[in-house]
């Protein structure tokens, strides 16, 4: 089951508007409602501060919100040493807080992470100044990670 990071979720509602893209969102709202799609708590927190109107669809459509337990906050610690981060200072070109909470809820889940956050054709000297794709694709983090286009693509759904 893919998990949504907030950026991908934010994208898709701001680029395919529902007015526009029915079919499409007559879809998301069939694969959330049959467990196929969720988003970490902490992704769903960031959507309804920056887009109340796409979380209350998602709300609406039951959205499974994955919860942060003792297992995703061991991994993300875990994370956070790899990339180097020491206490809480994060660079603010890299990975943050929930962004970590994301990644590990991705790789707890065995799922794979949709995420449109910025892809680092090359990834910086700076470990901390990742972003959650490159962070992803660490060989200690190994998490699947695909922006909603190449998610949709993948789907070869249909939409009218």
């Amino acid at each position: 089951m893919p998990v949504f990071d907030a950026s991908s979720m934010i994208y898709a509602w701001d680029n395919y508007p529902i007015r526009q893209f029915p079919g499409l969102w007559e879809w998301m709202s069939t694969e959330i409602k049959a467990k196929r799609l969720a988003m970490p708590s902490v992704a769903f927190e960031e959507v309804e501060n920056k887009t109340p109107e796409c979380a209350v669809w998602l709300k609406d459509n039951g959205i499974e919100q994955v919860e942060i337990n003792n297992a995703v906050l061991n991994e993300a610690m875990r994370i956070k040493k790899l990339v180097g981060i020491v206490d809480d200072k994060y660079h603010s070109k890299g990975v943050g807080e929930n962004d970590l909470l994301i990644i590990a809820v991705a790789r707890i889940h065995r799922a794979e992470l949709i995420s449109d956050e910025e892809r680092q054709a090359i990834h910086p000297k700076e470990p901390t100044k990742r972003k959650i794709p490159a962070v992803c694709s660490l060989k200690d983090v190994a998490v699947p990670c695909i922006n909603f286009l190449d998610f949709i693509k993948r789907s070869d759904a249909i939409f009218r």
